[in-house]
């Protein structure tokens, strides 16, 4: 089915299934990918174990990552039909607004700006909510060893942060998604009800979607 966005994110909490449901849209719509590439970060598994030493330097080496590559995909896709991302660029100032101290955040905020002004919004934003204890178990069973010391409350402040950026959003539509009791890898129904999502119109600012049935 013809649908009228032409730039999807596709959002979620660390552990929500972002990638799997971008990758499931990009089969089903045929549009081109944007996968973040995070796995090479030297800074991930350090900043776990000691985050306070590494924040600085993760949100910076991700925030160049991001920029690089969201600048040149978007670019040599111009004339595609459908882009769809696992990521938008703003993510990393969502992160870094719980990561990094007051001073350090207003230094980033200001480098963050400078770089990304004239990056393109996304025309539709969309959100997997799922509670942290969810969360974990997804994490748990895709077994990252970096990702071991997560804790809930991280989880809380990350979700916190997303929400407050959603609250400020009046350029485009997010469709948070209520997915405390989604399994859309393994549940076919479940999926085609998420895949549907770009087929109506949504309003300018947050929208809330009941889970799956």
């Amino acid at each position: 089915m013809e649908i009228n966005y032409k730039y999807i994110i596709i959002e979620g909490n660390i552990g929500a299934g972002k990638t799997s449901l971008a990758q499931a849209y990009c089969k089903h719509y045929n549009a081109t990918a944007v996968y973040e590439q995070f796995v090479d970060n030297p800074f991930l598994p350090r900043f776990y174990e000691n985050p306070d030493k590494y924040a600085l330097q993760l949100e910076l080496s991700f925030l160049v990552d991001r920029f690089r590559q969201t600048e040149t995909e978007l670019n040599a896709t111009l004339f595609h039909n459908l882009i769809v991302a696992d990521y938008y660029l703003k993510k990393s100032l969502i992160f870094a607004a719980e990561t990094l101290s007051e001073d350090d955040f207003k230094l980033y905020s200001r480098i963050f700006n400078s770089m990304t002004g004239n990056l393109p919004k996304p025309d539709l934003y969309i959100y997997l909510h799922q509670t942290p204890e969810q969360l974990l178990k997804n994490i748990a069973k895709r077994g990252r060893t970096y990702e071991s010391n997560i804790s809930a409350n991280y989880l809380i402040k990350i979700q916190q942060s997303y929400f407050r950026f959603f609250k400020q959003v009046n350029s485009f539509p997010i469709v948070v998604v209520d997915c405390n009791q989604v399994n859309f890898l393994s549940n076919k129904e479940q999926l085609e009800h998420l895949l549907r999502i770009p087929e109506r119109s949504y309003k300018k600012g947050m929208n809330i979607l009941n889970q799956p049935e």
